[in-house]
This record gives structure tokens, sequence and C-alpha cells, in this order.
């Protein structure tokens, strides 16, 4: 069995710890699975429709023959991330955890749809980094604050605005926009099925 070294960096566990490199390769699980493993990474405000279109992108996905699933930033803090709170450090490990997460599925051969606030472009950079260039799509799901603010479909801005919610991300912190996303939609002026589409369309070339 062949296992390659872990050098010790913080994240690492320490030199005692190896990875364990499996027989598998990523060109086999290609060929097998009929597709390329990516990370589609959806950031934006709170309301913007995040959640929404990952599933819909999601089962889109597998109606079309495809290998998906979705990583919901609330689902993770319900279960695997339920201990970390909202401060900034808190934040970023929510972000690396998840990252780490969706980098395993895609070493699997999934395709796996994100669904983050993730504000800080430094965090999102971070997470390019663990899941791999190749592999990681940003998408700015660019909805309008006010937009955002007038569905509140969780009601987290009327509570944010009545100070009930600290460094509430649009409101009382500020979000980073992309500078250079893979794509942007604005899910005020576009239809569900539109931002669908032009996903698709995008990463159509990139799972080939």
């Amino acid at each position: 069995m062949t296992t390659t070294s872990n050098t010790g960096d913080a994240q690492g566990g320490g030199a005692q710890v190896f990875w364990h490199a499996g027989l598998v390769s990523a060109e086999e699980r290609r060929l097998h699975g009929g597709q390329r493993p990516a990370t589609v990474w959806l950031t934006g405000l709170s309301g913007a429709g995040k959640s929404t279109l990952a599933c819909a992108l999601e089962q889109r996905l597998i109606q079309a023959g495809r290998s998906a699933c979705v990583l919901d930033g609330d689902n993770l803090r319900l279960r695997l991330n339920s201990d970390l709170g909202f401060s900034a450090q808190d934040r970023q490990e929510n972000i690396r955890r998840s990252a780490e997460v969706a980098r395993l599925m895609n070493d699997a051969g999934l395709i796996v749809v994100c669904a983050f606030i993730s504000p800080l472009r430094a965090d999102r950079d971070m997470a390019r980094r663990i899941i791999g260039e190749d592999n990681f799509v940003e998408v700015h799901v660019s909805t309008p604050r006010t937009v955002c603010e007038e569905r509140d479909p969780k009601g987290l801005y009327k509570k944010a605005r009545a100070g009930l919610i600290p460094e509430f991300t649009g409101v009382s912190a500020p979000y980073e926009a992309p500078l250079l996303p893979a794509l942007a939609l604005d899910g005020g002026a576009l239809s569900l099925d539109a931002c669908c589409e032009r996903l698709l369309s995008h990463l159509s070339q990139r799972l080939a």
C-alpha cells in the first residue's frame, strides 16, 4: 500500500499522520463515472437564492446522468460544524472544513455544488487552494442586497436591523464580492431556470 507523508503542517495533525493513497486513480474514476469532478462554489448574500439554485442545479445534473450532490452551509452547521459560532475565526473554520469535504467528494469523482455566504475573499481563496484550481468554479449569486432583504426568507435581516444578530453580512458586516468569478448570476433579475441554464452551459466543457 502506498502512503504519502504529511510534512506536519498546521492542518495536518503533525508528522505522525500520513495520507493513505488509494489504488484508483483520478483518471480511472473519470472514465468510470463519465465526468470530471468539480466544485461549484455559490457565494452571495443571505437570501440571494444560493441554496435554491444549488438544489435546482443538482437536480438538473442528476437528470442529465451526472453524479452530483449539494453541500449547503446551513445543513453543515447543523451537523458537522455545529460546534462553530459566527466569529471571524469560526467562519473561516466553517469554510475550511466544508472545502475539505468538497475536496474528498471531488476525489470520489462527484460534482459538488456548495452554497455558502462565504463573505470574505481570503476565505474563498483558501477554499480554492484546498479544492484545487482545476476543480474550483466560483459563482457569484449577485442578487442585490435590497432584493435579498425584501425576500428575507428566514427573517434574518429584520433581526439584524433590530440589533438581535451582530456582525450580519450585508448589514453590520461586509460582503466582499468576487473580483473575477467564473460566472455572476443576478437572482433578482434572472429566473431560476435561466440561472441553471447559464451554469450548465458554463460547466458543459469542464465536465466532459
